[in-house]
């Protein structure tokens, strides 16, 4: 049984929790909106929270409070950066949470977030959607965030193998940005996964994207899990050279990020983006990649 109730948090005097007694989402109401919470009841969060801003309204400069969020890209200022401080709208619409922050008047973008929780399950659907409420075309792509807290490491698959001699072709680009280091021993390369650990004493941000087929990304913390499932297709075209997932870290967190396709959005046109999330207990990182790999493909069967 999925219960919701409105609740201060972290200084903000109203905050949507929603819970099916098994995990908990909490949405900020009275700025982003923020998914600022996201963990097993009476546990701990999975995302980060920045005390600094936390509880903050009305700033005229953007804040990133931690969380989740929906951004916009290809990256660029101001534009992606656009100042979500006022409060939002939510409604229940059946199993589906609705939540409308204003519409951005200098970008001409109208984000919404709809939010399901299994009632059974430890998982959550989050859609995210952007119309372009201005008169001309633009073209961008939803970019979905997860702000994970410090101290885990994140996991992202390769394509599956394949012998020379069954394809010529390459199966993915690998996207680096000006400021990665491949020598900076938070990386892993490994055979079957890329490993990218957080590191609270790191000096800089390392980040990579990738043309991520099997369609998920994974945040080991301790003995959790959590995990996002979202659409990766080699036939269409997405930003930063075809990335449709991308990690950043720096010394405070861990980004887990999806992208949608590039689509170019006429007036009134929208374009929507769904991860689904997942957590788990006891879920033993410090195996052989073999044996993780195995681990993280028999949970993600174990929800399809």
């Amino acid at each position: 049984m999925i219960e919701h109730t409105i609740i201060p948090y972290c200084g903000w005097k109203k905050c949507l929790s929603i819970s099916n007694g098994v995990i908990d989402l909490v949405v900020t109401l009275d700025v982003g909106p923020r998914i600022i919470r996201c963990g097993f009841k009476n546990d701990r969060n999975h995302f980060v929270e920045y005390p600094e801003q936390l509880g903050r309204t009305g700033d005229p400069e953007y804040h990133s409070y931690g969380g989740h969020r929906l951004w916009i890209a290809p990256e660029e200022r101001p534009r992606t950066y656009f100042p979500d401080n006022n409060p939002v709208d939510w409604s229940l619409n059946g199993e589906w949470f609705q939540i409308r922050p204003p519409a951005e008047d200098t970008t001409g973008f109208q984000k919404e977030l709809f939010i399901r929780i299994n009632p059974e399950t430890p998982s959550a659907i989050v859609r995210h959607k952007v119309t372009n409420i201005r008169k001309i075309p633009q073209r961008i792509s939803a970019w979905a965030l997860s702000v994970m807290a410090a101290g885990g490491t994140a996991v992202i698959p390769h394509e599956p193998f394949r012998l020379h001699s069954e394809q010529l072709l390459p199966a993915r680009p690998l996207v680096l940005w000006s400021y990665t280091d491949m020598t900076d021993q938070r990386w892993m390369w490994g055979k079957k996964l890329i490993y990218l650990a957080q590191d609270s004493n790191a000096k800089g941000p390392q980040k990579v994207g990738a043309l991520n087929t099997p369609g998920w990304a994974a945040y080991l913390n301790a003995d959790q899990l959590f995990l996002k499932q979202f659409p990766g297709d080699a036939n269409v075209q997405y930003p930063d050279f075809g990335c449709n997932c991308e990690l950043f870290t720096n010394h405070r967190m861990m980004e887990l990020e999806s992208l949608s396709p590039l689509k170019t959005l006429n007036p009134g046109a929208a374009i929507e983006h769904e991860e689904r999330w997942f957590l788990a207990r006891d879920f033993k990182p410090d195996v052989p990649e073999e044996s993780l790999c195995s681990n993280l493909e028999s949970f993600i069967h174990s929800f399809s």
